[in-house]
């Protein structure tokens, strides 16, 4: 039997490769004549574009930046000499997994660290950006971005607004363009659809999660499309809507204003640069699995993509994961696992545990065969 082991990470507790490794440990201690795979995968979330940079085998350039508040944070990204490409995710400077939740603050959260890592990146020779954009703390529209690579922002006296200041968005007045903005191309990996703007974009559907209040969210988005206003009459053009805009808070949106702008769907890409139907072609079992799969994950996530491969090509495939959509959604097995307890200080260490007991209790079901 040869099984490939491919899980995206399960949110906020285990790595895709811990994940992984746990998954194979498992197979081997109960299946002697098995052979394992471990591949990874990821759609655009959190993480993406450092499970590349592994995957790809890519140099790792490592640089302080900040967090979306403003404080230093120790950051890294991908490069591909060879391309001239660099692989970003947004997260890693400007994601909610370095802010303490009761700190979260939509009107004072910036983009600007991962602009400072897309200035490094130009500064070496990128032509193009990767930019994983899941798991942002901001709804900034990439201002802080492009703040970092050569966009000025001023009040209504012509005064550069300051970074990481309340209310940065609703006081931008006028807009000023560097003649030396540089040249480079934007690959934006979504792990959404969203649009930007509507009850189904960024601020009703992502804003709670990053600190917006119900309260605050209609003079939000009037300050949001005010700046997006601005933005596209300063090349003088129109903004026009695009399904995935809605992702990291607007940040393609607000690149996509200055610079070639190429949204992707995260998973697709992901697959594509790992070559993962060959992997799926020489299995005959896959085992997948996330956080917690549920309505949202049909629409782009990993494992729902990779069972669309999986059964294109007539291979059994397991979930594992909490949640209880799966059952429906086509996979051959679920394994559940409990919902975790986040306040819990060792809640990591149970996620792993659960992982294994869940696994160890199912050893004797005929679906393994």
């Amino acid at each position: 039997m040869r099984v490939l082991i491919s899980p995206n990470a399960f949110k906020g507790t285990m790595s895709a490769q811990k994940a992984g490794e746990i998954i194979s440990e498992f197979i081997h201690s109960n299946f002697e004549a098995a052979e394992t795979q471990i591949s990874p995968i990821a759609d655009g979330g959190d993480g993406t574009c450092q499970l590349l940079t592994h995957e790809l085998k890519l140099e790792e350039i490592s640089i302080w930046s900040l967090n979306a508040y403003g404080l230093p944070i120790s950051s890294f990204f991908g490069w591909e000499k060879e391309s001239c490409k660099a692989y970003i995710d947004v997260s890693t400077a400007s994601g909610l997994g370095s802010i303490i939740n009761k700190d979260l603050s939509p009107s004072l959260a910036s983009s600007y660290g991962t602009g400072i890592l897309i200035r490094e990146a130009i500064a070496l020779g990128a032509k193009e950006i990767v930019l994983g954009l899941g798991g942002s703390a901001t709804i900034d529209l990439g201002v802080g971005i492009l703040a970092a690579i050569g966009i000025e922002f001023l009040d209504k006296n012509g005064r550069t607004l300051t970074l990481f200041s309340p209310d940065y968005l609703k006081r931008i007045q006028h807009i000023q363009r560097s003649p030396k903005i540089p040249k480079v191309k934007f690959t934006c990996l979504c792990d959404v659809r969203n649009p930007l703007f509507g009850e189904n974009g960024a601020i009703p559907v992502f804003g709670p999660q990053k600190g917006l209040a119900k309260i605050d969210m209609i003079h939000f988005e009037k300050n949001c499309k005010n700046v997006i206003e601005k933005l596209y009459s300063k090349v003088n053009n129109v903004f026009q809507e695009r399904e995935g805009f809605g992702a990291a808070g607007g940040i393609a949106a607000g690149l996509n204003a200055f610079f070639q702008t190429e949204l992707q769907i995260g998973s697709a890409y992901f697959f594509n640069q790992i070559d993962l139907e060959a992997k799926v072609a020489w299995a005959d079992l896959v085992i997948t699995g996330e956080g917690r799969y549920d309505s949202q994950s049909k629409e782009g996530k990993a494992s729902y993509e990779l069972l669309k491969i999986s059964k294109k090509m007539g291979k059994k495939t397991i979930l594992i994961s909490s949640g209880k959509e799966g059952r429906k959604d086509g996979f051959d097995h679920v394994i559940s696992l409990p919902d975790l307890d986040f306040s819990q200080s060792n809640y990591k260490e149970i996620a792993e545990d659960n992982l294994k007991k869940e696994l160890n209790l199912s050893s004797g079901l005929d679906f393994w065969t």
